[in-house]
């Protein structure tokens, strides 16, 4: 795709937005439902996937790990916004691979110390770029694909997730 194409593409929705600023808000959704053992089956845009624990908490490595999925997400996410920014600012991808890494301690997760911490202690996120771009115009690009990826920018950000629930159909406290 062309800078011009993307533009063209964006350009009505930018303005819709402009003019009303509430059409830009829309909730995203995602549902999972128990599954055999310790699983869960999690409905996507391309059909359902199977969780399960990781086998360093006991999972037997056939199901999708979550905290997998949540890389995942993040390496779609910065390499889909990496590709849009490139072809706004004219920075001619010829390859590029992202790589996210995270590191979790299991201690935490399994409760055996109460100390360790539950979830990634650390996530590194790495660019492998083939272009002839110059350095400048590159640091230009690794920046505006932060600023613009909507899983860093939550990841980074650290929102407050309310939980809820309901019984039998009903609404929890």
């Amino acid at each position: 795709m062309k800078a011009e194409e993307l533009r063209a593409l964006q350009a009505p929705l930018k303005q819709t937005y402009r003019e009303r600023p509430e059409a830009a808000r829309i909730t995203l959704r995602a549902r999972s439902r128990m599954g055999e053992g310790i699983t869960c089956k999690v409905e996507t845009g391309k059909g359902l996937v199977e969780a399960g624990l990781h086998p360093a908490a006991g999972g037997d490595g056939l199901s999708a790990c979550s905290g997998d999925m949540l890389l995942e997400a993040l390496v779609a996410c910065a390499g889909v916004t990496l590709e849009a920014v490139a072809t706004a600012i004219g920075v001619e991808l010829r390859d590029a691979t992202v790589l996210a890494e995270g590191d979790l301690d299991f201690r935490g997760t399994l409760g055996v110390d109460r100390e360790a911490p539950v979830g990634f202690t650390e996530i590194r996120l790495h660019f492998a770029l083939d272009c002839d771009a110059e350095p400048e115009k590159i640091a230009s690009l690794l920046k505006l694909t932060e600023r613009y990826c909507v899983v860093y920018q939550t990841l980074r950000a650290g929102r407050e997730i309310p939980v809820g629930y309901s019984l039998a159909g009903r609404e929890g406290p």
